[in-house]
């Protein structure tokens, strides 16, 4: 029994580790927070509007953008029209962390599922409103658990317990059963 017991508890382990490190953190000019989850996205925080080019031959197809534009810092005007320039599509999702919109999220699903946008790099002020999204997605879309969700979207950026609680009720009022 205690052999077993501990064989469950380093499967887990291993599960949680293997999460986590499937989120690998790297340095890329103009990208704050910069990591990549997998062959289909990337996650970061602000992003200069000269990075564009950069993220274009990283192999994105998309951006999506999670700042409000009265964020400082956050010139989405300039962003978007450096994603045109560089041949990216841009999205705009303004998520508000302060009092998060249900719609935002909805929105940014249907982006994030929708094949003609990946790969796509998504990205916030710090990483904290992706990892919230993120781990949404992770459980609805990709029928992930709670837990193996929440650990990488830790890993990406989120550390908000505001948003961690918003992600959660969001994930418990739109599972199907």
């Amino acid at each position: 029994m205690r052999i077993q017991l501990f064989a469950i508890i380093a499967l887990a382990g291993l599960v949680v580790s293997s999460t986590a490190a499937q989120v690998k953190k790297s340095e890329m000019p103009g990208v704050r927070n910069y990591s990549r989850v997998d062959a289909t996205v990337g996650c970061g925080g602000a992003v200069d509007p000269s990075a564009m080019s950069a993220l274009r031959k990283e192999g994105y197809v998309s951006v999506i953008n999670l700042r409000l534009a009265n964020e400082a810092g956050a010139d989405v005007d300039a962003g978007r029209a450096a994603a045109k320039t560089a041949g990216l599509k841009y999205i705009h999702l303004p998520f508000n962390a302060a009092s998060p919109d249900p719609k935002v999220v909805s929105d940014f699903l249907g982006a994030v599922a929708d094949k003609s946008n990946q790969p796509v790099f998504i990205h916030c002020g710090s990483a904290n409103r992706v990892g919230a999204v993120w781990m949404i997605k992770r459980v609805l879309q990709d029928g992930w658990a709670v837990d193996r969700a929440q650990t990488e979207a830790e890993a990406i950026g989120l550390q908000n317990p505001q948003l961690l609680a918003f992600a959660n009720t969001y994930i418990k009022e739109h599972k199907k059963p």
